[in-house]
């Protein structure tokens, strides 16, 4: 687990919000990290930085979003291993004496079936997604409840609501299901304070890396397969979390909400 940063114990008051984006090197989480970026905002951004491929990703993350105006550090660190969640939150602290908003967006889906589904991969959905996402969280919690714009954001997916024998994914959607549920309970518990946690529940979207990104039959599936006929981009996954971390949303919480183009109707 490290740290890279560009400021050094910066001062909480110098910002309007600070801001930590877990899974923030491709995807939904860079996306959403490029349109928040603005002066007077603090951008923890964190990737598992797996090999150094993932670590220039996050890198150049942080670059665009600096040349946005914002102020970002980034931290690396795997949610499956004890402590990792904890250590990204402490060292959001440590860099900028403040955290107002947590979007929880690191995560994986797999495949599997249900009787092909073995406990290390169970074990291993777990610890990735709702058990790193409650550490997160409480570890967070005393920053939050002092932010006069606290907000919790996790990422869900559709596969913890659509279920197909064609589409099996056994450890994904159930960790999912976890992760809404707790996020729920974390709602109900933290609304005392005005802090709002919500879920954002992403339909077929499209990755800018990995096995399926230039598969076109892959994303032609999946666009058959939604309703409006076409797969979400990562910006359009952005856009909402955006809102739900603005004052406009103040009033919204404990909800889970679909951006699947219609995937989940029925």
């Amino acid at each position: 687990m490290t740290t890279e940063s560009d400021v050094d114990n910066a001062s909480s008051e110098a910002f309007e919000r600070v801001v930590l984006i877990t899974g923030a090197g491709s995807g939904i989480g860079a996306a959403l990290a490029r349109r928040i970026a603005a002066p007077r905002t603090a951008l923890m951004l964190h990737a598992r930085g797996a090999d150094q491929a993932s670590r220039e990703r996050l890198t150049q993350v942080a670059a665009d979003c600096s040349a946005n105006g914002a102020t970002c550090a980034t931290v690396f660190g795997d949610f499956a291993e004890r402590g990792a969640a904890e250590h990204v939150v402490h060292q959001t602290l440590a860099n900028f004496g403040a955290l107002d908003q947590l979007v929880a967006n690191a995560g994986h889906a797999q495949r599997q079936t249900f009787q092909a589904l073995d406990p290390d991969a169970l074990n291993d959905s777990f610890s990735a997604m709702p058990a790193a996402f409650a550490a997160l969280v409480k570890r967070a919690t005393p920053a939050l409840e002092t932010s006069r714009r606290g907000r919790v954001v996790a990422l869900s997916s559709f596969v913890a609501h659509r279920y197909r024998a064609d589409t099996p994914f056994a450890a994904t959607a159930a960790a999912k299901a976890a992760l809404e549920s707790l996020a729920k309970t974390a709602a109900a518990e933290l609304a005392r304070h005005g802090v709002t946690v919500n879920c954002v529940a992403p339909g077929y979207t499209r990755k800018d890396r990995g096995p399926s990104a230039e598969n076109a039959a892959v994303w032609t599936r999946a666009a058959e397969s939604t309703p409006l006929g076409h797969v979400a981009e990562p910006a359009d996954i952005a856009a909402l979390i955006a809102f739900l971390l603005s004052d406009d949303a103040r009033h919204i919480t404990g909800q889970v909400i679909h951006v699947d183009g219609g995937l989940t109707l029925g």
